[in-house]
């Protein structure tokens, strides 16, 4: 079983973020701040972890570090949705290139929901400080080396710094990142998919839907079905699902839903219709939408029919 998870520290305002001028620093300096992005999954109910250091490797052709942030931060992996969490904020690094970035992690715990509702938590210890008090530790959650050489996330394309602000935006995928050890052992293992890139490389999937004119929207327990009942789901190369609901916040008729800190790559979009409603849709199928770096895309889809289950 896998699942996807974003990290909160601190929520940052979106549009300012993503609109940040690239502007000298003086001193021959640079400054660097690290936002990190991902999206819920299927049954997952809680992801802590601990982050005791940041840092880059491989700066001014020397092989060195640079530490980013050394203070441990301990952070829930699920607060996040379609947004970004700031980890470090602005720190100077020389000018120089940079190879990776590395995130040293102390410990966590997930919390994984069963068939029957029931919820196991897997922790990297039985007496992890991140873990809510009385919490019962079921199994173990592997964390090979990461506490130690850190998790490494390697650049697509060296890091440059030339003096200049810049923002790292890192996709922590986590459902691809987590899964259950081969054979009876009962561990659940971190192994961690991440990429990393300058935030105005990252990409939007915009959705909207309507209604068909002759199309009414059933009534389910009393209550009649709106579009802001419908959601939209976005699936990416590597098989990692989000869920979005529909709104109408200028109450044109036209609901929509947008995706937001996407690296450039090949996803589908689908409407998916709530529980007891039968619906269709044009189109009809999955939307394979490819995202380039700093796009946004727009995808259609209109209801052309929906019963009651």
């Amino acid at each position: 079983m896998a699942f996807c998870s974003r990290v909160r520290a601190l929520l940052l305002a979106l549009i300012p973020i993503a609109m940040l001028p690239l502007v000298a620093c003086g001193g021959g300096d640079s400054k660097l701040s690290v936002l990190l992005t991902d999206a819920p999954g299927d049954g997952i109910q809680t992801a802590v972890v601990t982050i005791s250091e940041i840092y880059l490797q491989g700066g001014n052709g020397n092989g060195g570090r640079v530490v980013l942030r050394d203070t441990p931060v301990t952070v829930s992996l699920l607060d996040l949705a379609n947004s970004t969490s700031e980890l470090v904020s602005e720190a100077v690094v020389p000018r120089g290139d940079y190879a990776e970035i590395r995130f040293v992690i102390t410990g966590g715990y997930i919390e994984v929901a069963d068939a029957d509702g029931a919820t196991t938590v897997f922790a990297s210890s039985d007496d992890y400080a991140g873990l809510p008090e009385g919490t019962r530790v079921d199994g173990r959650l592997h964390m090979p080396s990461y506490g130690a050489s850190g998790l490494k996330v390697k650049f697509a394309e060296k890091l440059t710094l030339e003096g200049e602000q810049k923002v790292l935006l890192v996709d922590f995928d986590v459902g691809q990142s987590f899964g259950r050890e081969a054979g009876n052992s009962g561990r659940w293992v971190m192994s961690p998919v991440i990429k990393a890139a300058d935030v105005t490389a990252s990409g939007s999937i915009r959705v909207t839907a309507d209604t068909a004119s002759s199309v009414v929207l059933p009534v389910v327990d009393g209550r009649q079905v709106t579009l802001g009942d419908f959601q939209v789901v976005m699936t990416n190369d590597a098989g990692s699902r989000e869920w979005l609901p529909l709104t109408d916040e200028d109450g044109d008729g036209t609901y929509e839903a947008t995706f937001k800190f996407l690296f450039p790559g090949d996803f589908t979009v689908e409407l998916v219709a709530p529980r007891f409603v039968s619906a269709t849709t044009a189109p009809d199928r999955p939307v394979a939408v490819s995202l380039g770096s700093g796009r946004v895309e727009t995808h259609h889809f209109t209801v052309t029919g929906a019963t009651r289950q």
